[in-house]
């Protein structure tokens, strides 16, 4: 069993989920109809229509154990052009991420005390 369906078990005995869904994203696209088949009460926040605040953001990254850089997609173009072989402080990347959510890793599911990246 792949580590995402082991984290959707986890995730689907929990009582209520967010996930932080890009419709756009195939990954993001097959979490949520995984979750929603396993019953699971959602809540689905499109990120990129929607953006994450910078105390629900610094909140996620707590509950993913994670630093800021490690949600950066590194291989979206943006990134490639603005911010490859720059070095910024946490606070900065965090901020760079509320400004341009798409590189934001994704899907982000989140309970009331753990988040994960519902990635292969």
């Amino acid at each position: 069993m792949c580590i995402c369906r082991k984290l959707f078990v986890t995730f689907a005995l929990m009582k209520k989920l967010t996930i932080y869904h890009n419709p756009r994203c195939s990954k993001s696209r097959k979490a949520l109809e995984t979750l929603t088949e396993k019953g699971c009460e959602l809540e689905v926040v499109e990120y990129l229509k929607t953006p994450l605040t910078k105390k629900l953001l610094k909140s996620l990254l707590m509950k993913l154990n994670m630093k800021p850089l490690e949600v950066v997609r590194t291989n979206e173009e943006l990134f490639k052009k603005k911010f490859a072989n720059k070095k910024f402080t946490d606070d900065e990347w965090i901020q760079i991420l509320i400004e341009n959510p798409v590189l934001l890793q994704r899907p982000i599911v989140a309970s009331e005390y753990k988040a994960e990246i519902m990635r292969d």
